[in-house]
């Protein structure tokens, strides 16, 4: 790999933003043809770095080199011209437009004083053919999975002849096999002579695909190694410093009675189309039911509707023998459930309230906590306290406004709240999301300790691996329906993509 040419160099590169260093004398070489995979915790740096690159930030030191010549980029069309192409974790694309019409978007072929749309889809279906990106160029994006959509992303780079790929947790929100496709994709573009850079959390596609893997943390390069060098604990301990738990360690479950009961749910989405149709299941004290399936078929209804925030109608809808049905959240709450909302931002805490408060946002008018409508503040300050060092909360303080905290110690507030108050059933939604490794490995083994405490816990993750390395039972979702109910020897993950894809 060292006798390649150099495609793209950074060289020293710092950006500072107020309070904070994001990056600092960060160097980078990316060689023609390789695939260099970057990895680090939340605030580690890497999204600034990749931003400045093309050219959405402008580095307050360093330079950028594209094939030894430096370069300033003052925005993504600079970078574009200089063969950058990058590819966003949520999609830009509009929907009602066709793949062709997406690709071209910006940089349409014109004949005269129009499109010369015959050409352009020409041209967009030979680069597809070209680098085995199966789509059909005249389907409308929305009609399109998910896979097919990133798809489309990519073209949108190639068509404008990028020959440096910057990819974003490409693989977010795709399935197994959307998975192993797009890994397959990505070593063809480099034997190509395309480089790719990308930005993953998943050390198994780190250790899969890429030729060479740059750590960040705090800002700066820590370590730079290649799958053959390490392993997926090593690479964790290079992000964290210091050793990580990967895999959970539990023992088999016990389940017991049922705690919670669902017959015929069914419910609509935000415009009022069906996004769940007859769900039924049930969880067992002592154990966790995984919920696995690919975003948008209707786990976030489903989360909702048995939380109280979503209305809907069912047969059964009981907590331990006693129906939720038409119940608020806070009832539901009283009934003995917790609930890891899937945005904690918006859901899960109130980002100008005290850490403190945020502690007993759904308890605050327990007798413990509050009298003839006065808080007890001492009664609170004490469980906020406790729950910041059980939970390992890092804050200077719990009379600081949530907002303040990281993702990851955000999401921390989030489970101590919920934990803390015993339920008997835990519904956690995308429990780790955002978070690092680190925090990964401890919400883990808070769920499991729940579970083995007695509580029911229903799970709902786009994390396969989440799923698998939690779960006693798993549930898969496809387009409002549970489709299928796996346990023991029957989870296997290559037959859970299949499902979650509609394959029967």
């Amino acid at each position: 790999m060292s006798d390649r040419e150099i495609a793209l160099e950074a060289v020293g590169l710092t950006k500072r933003f107020p309070g904070v260093i994001a990056n600092e004398d960060v160097n980078l070489t990316v060689r023609k043809g390789e695939i260099i995979a970057l990895l680090g915790e939340n605030g580690a740096g890497k999204s600034t770095l990749v931003k400045m690159i093309y050219g959405l930030y402008q580095p307050d030191e360093g330079e950028i080199r594209i094939k030894g010549e430096r370069v300033r980029m003052t925005s993504p069309r600079d970078a574009i011209k200089r063969g950058i192409g990058m590819v966003h974790q949520h999609f830009q694309l509009v929907p009602v437009f066709t793949v062709a019409e997406n690709v071209i978007l910006g940089d349409e072929p014109q004949r005269t004083m129009f499109v010369n749309m015959k050409k352009a889809t020409a041209d967009v279906a030979e680069i597809a053919e070209r680098y085995g990106l199966h789509v059909d160029v005249n389907a409308r994006v929305e009609d399109l999975p998910v896979g097919a959509q990133q798809r489309v992303e990519i073209l949108k780079a190639l068509y404008r002849k990028a020959d440096i790929l910057i990819m974003d947790e490409p693989t977010a929100v795709l399935t197994p096999q959307e998975t192993d496709e797009l890994l397959t994709t990505m070593r063809s573009f480099a034997d190509s002579g395309v480089s790719v850079v990308f930005i993953t959390h998943k050390l198994r596609e780190v250790l899969a695909i890429a030729d060479t893997v740059v750590v960040l943390r705090s800002g700066r390069v820590v370590g730079t190694t290649t799958p053959a060098q390490t392993d997926q604990a090593g690479l964790a301990q290079m992000m964290v410093g210091r050793s990580v738990l990967l895999t959970v360690d539990r023992e088999p479950a016990q389940p017991k009675e049922v705690v919670l009961e669902v017959r015929g749910l069914t419910a609509n989405n935000d415009v009022g189309l069906p996004a769940l149709r007859d769900v039924s299941f049930s969880v067992r004290a002592g154990e966790i039911v995984g919920i696995a399936g690919v975003e948008g078929n209707g786990q976030r209804e489903l989360v909702e509707s048995l939380t109280g925030l979503r209305s809907c109608s069912a047969d059964t809808l009981d907590v331990r023998g006693t129906s939720a049905l038409g119940r608020t959240p806070h009832a539901i709450h009283a009934m003995g459930v917790g609930h890891v909302p899937e945005d904690r931002e918006k859901d899960g805490l109130v980002g100008p309230v005290l850490i403190a408060d945020n502690m007993v946002l759904n308890r605050f008018d327990e007798p413990e906590f509050s009298s003839h409508g006065l808080r007890n503040r001492g009664a609170i300050t004490a469980l906020a306290t406790r729950l910041v060092e059980q939970f390992d909360v890092r804050t200077p303080s719990i009379s600081t406004p949530a907002e303040s905290l990281s993702g990851g110690n955000k999401q921390k507030v989030v489970i101590a709240r919920e934990l803390a108050a015993d339920p008997t059933l835990l519904i956690a939604s995308q429990p780790t999301r955002g978070v690092d490794v680190g925090s990964i490995e401890f919400i883990h083994s808070q769920i499991v300790k729940a579970r083995d405490a007695g509580a029911g816990v229903l799970l709902v993750s786009a994390e396969l691996d989440e799923v698998l390395g939690l779960s006693d039972r798993i549930l898969v979702m496809y387009d409002g329906r549970i489709v299928a109910e796996l346990a023991g020897p029957d989870i296997d993950r290559a037959r859970i993509g299949q499902l979650m894809a509609g394959m029967a």
